[in-house]
């Protein structure tokens, strides 16, 4: 299929092409509202009052914390409880271009662009403006999924910076690509098929994207390649990055709450973690998305149906899995289980996970949007032989169609609207908890991303296999 760039005017934006139809049309509820328009001091008092061993300067300093390489991010976190009620948000990953603006009801005081704009004016612009060598060009948006939101990217972009943007379709599997770079300068391809000099992009590239973007580039890129490779795309990495984290939170009372996590598995290992975690977990390959590479194992025939599979990377790593209380990993954290939707009029309780979006700006790291997503089939408390686990516990909405495109399973997607919000269980102080364990586990990615790199600005290669020994990532990252 042969692919073409578009160039977006200013004073283009057309919100039905953006917002998927259901979240155009849907109020936002006043609750989440309320959350988005907290100013800092509220939230840390709040946190505090309900975290009295957390130290409030610790957690200030964090918020209003200025990331340099991992400026806009989104986490997925479970809604989780144990044996005793307590009740947390758990982060399963932090993704470095989240999607979530065409799932997010606009804000009464939203004008109709709504986030998309709010992310180029208050981080892209000031951060770009910031950069004192910037080589001369264009600005572009390049994208290997979710049009919907890349387009609005653009669009907002080119009426943020009141010029022209390109829209480049950059897909790892198009042999005649539409994006260059030549000496570090990305070059795109106009509709007249000129190459066009870019001084900084936009990227919604999702897979492995560090095979078409360099870790050094004149063009700047936002979020940069090492986002990726530092955790906001290598969950390998990114558990290591929160593990070393944890241990400076640690004084401050705070911490990023994960599953957990043994990382550097050989594909032979495998077994033993499962076996070791009661025979539920979940293994990942590392460096997949969009609910690709994930796969829950709750039973022998799931852990053999993994085992019969090639795969083209070494390294995987293995979580213990959180499902109903009477089939959750066993772990060194305890038995977690999900809490799950509210029950529907049958009686059913589906998982679900909260996705929230933030992103730096002059005044700390501020939330962006907020969603909910819950998996097809509803969590059973007893597992019947046959039932897929991935049904009852997969909430990821993408699917990949046989022509390489992407859609998604709106059926499944809960709005923060006067509809569908209270049918996600969580309140208020669930909501501030998820947006500080955002900002924590962001934090974290940035601080291992400033680490790659030596005070030259040169990529420290070695430390990094050190951290990811996984020869055929290593093959594929741009330098």
């Amino acid at each position: 299929m042969q692919r073409s760039s578009k160039t977006i005017q200013p004073g283009t934006f057309e919100p039905e092409h953006h917002w998927y139809e259901k979240a155009l049309n849907a109020t936002i509820h006043p609750l989440v509202s309320f959350f988005l328009n907290l100013d800092t001091e509220r939230i840390i008092k709040r946190y505090c009052h309900l975290h009295p061993t957390v130290d409030a300067k610790m957690l200030r300093d964090l918020l209003i914390y200025r990331p340099k390489h991992f400026i806009w991010a989104g986490a997925d976190l479970m809604h989780v409880t144990d044996e005793n009620g307590n009740r947390k948000m758990v982060v399963i990953e932090n993704n470095s271009c989240p999607s979530g603006q065409k799932s997010m009801p606009l804000l009464e005081d939203h004008q109709e662009q709504g986030g998309y704009k709010l992310l180029m004016e208050r981080t892209i612009k000031p951060y770009l403006e910031q950069k004192k060598k910037l080589v001369q060009g264009g600005l572009a948006v390049v994208y290997d999924k979710n049009k919907m939101e890349a387009s609005g990217y653009a669009h907002a972009m080119a009426d943020v910076f009141n010029e022209p943007v390109h829209l480049v379709p950059f897909f790892k599997e198009d042999k005649e690509k539409l994006a260059r770079f030549d000496d570090g300068t990305m070059y795109v391809q106009n509709e007249a098929k000129e190459w066009i000099p870019i001084r900084a992009t936009f990227r919604y590239l999702t897979q492995e994207p560090w095979s078409r973007l360099p870790l050094h580039s004149k063009t700047h890129i936002f979020n940069p390649i090492v986002a990726c490779l530092a955790g906001g795309r290598n969950k390998m990495v990114a558990s290591k990055a929160y593990t070393f984290f944890n241990s400076e939170l640690e004084q401050g009372g705070l911490e990023i709450l994960t599953p957990e996590t043994i990382w550097d598995i050989s594909k032979l290992e495998i077994p033993f973690w499962v076996r070791r975690m009661g025979g539920q977990a979940v293994i990942k390959i590392p460096y997949s998305n969009a609910g690709q590479g994930v796969f829950t194992i709750v039973n022998e025939q799931e852990l053999e149906a993994f085992m019969a599979q090639d795969f083209r990377y070494e390294r995987f790593i293995v979580q213990s899995l959180i499902g109903n209380y009477n089939w959750s990993s066993t772990s060194s954290k305890g038995k977690l289980y999900h809490v799950g939707t509210m029950p529907s009029a049958k009686g059913n309780t589906y998982v679900a996970d909260t996705r929230v979006m933030v992103s730096a700006t002059s005044e700390g790291i501020k939330p962006l949007a907020v969603y909910a997503r819950r998996a097809k089939l509803p969590l059973a408390d007893t597992l019947e032989h046959g039932v897929s686990s991935w049904d009852m516990l997969g909430t990821n909405l993408s699917i990949k169609k046989e022509d390489g495109n992407w859609d998604s399973d709106t059926s499944r997607l809960i709005l923060m609207d006067r509809r569908d919000f209270n049918k996600l269980g969580v309140g208020l102080d669930d909501l501030i908890d998820a947006y500080i364990q955002t900002v924590l586990s962001m934090i974290a990615i940035d601080k291992m991303a400033i680490q790659l790199f030596t005070s030259k600005n040169k990529f420290r290669m070695r430390l990094f296999k050190s951290l990811d020994n996984d020869q055929a990532l290593l093959d594929e990252i741009m330098l």
